[in-house]
């Protein structure tokens, strides 16, 4: 069994992609716009929509996260969970952080916890809560 995160981006997808790529180092897998289903498109798709990610996988670290634009229902909400990212040291911490902070919020800035030599919260400029951790040596 296999549990993955999928996030719905609902209509911001392609620059989420970009952003974790350069953010995280992210590796992009798979896209598959909505006019490449071999369906076709679904029929409540708003016109514009053809373009849009209807599916997408990007890895970080061997961990592989799955997207989509969804169905242009808002803005992205992301409410209850936040995705945790475990690195070997403060330095990486620190770069991870900075590049996930890059338009959007700090709720913790990095410092040493209890559990972690180096431990720091963002809300990045999607609403993606992130945790980032140095793993204890």
């Amino acid at each position: 069994m296999q549990i993955q995160p999928y996030l719905f981006f609902n209509g911001r997808c392609e620059e989420a992609l970009e952003f974790y790529r350069r953010a995280l180092g992210a590796e992009v897998e798979q896209i598959v716009r909505m006019k490449e289903s071999p369906d076709g498109p679904p029929p409540d798709l708003p016109a514009d929509w053809e373009n849009k990610v209807m599916h997408a996988s990007f890895s970080v670290q061997g961990v592989q996260i799955l997207v989509s634009d969804g169905m242009a229902s808002g803005e992205p909400n992301f409410q209850g969970f936040s995705l945790a990212i475990s690195v070997p040291d403060k330095a990486a911490v620190d770069r991870l952080f900075n590049g996930l902070a890059e338009g959007g919020q700090v709720e913790m800035p990095p410092g040493e916890t209890f559990w972690s030599p180096r431990f720091g919260m963002v809300r990045d400029r999607f609403g993606l809560g992130w945790m980032v951790m140095a793993t204890p040596q």
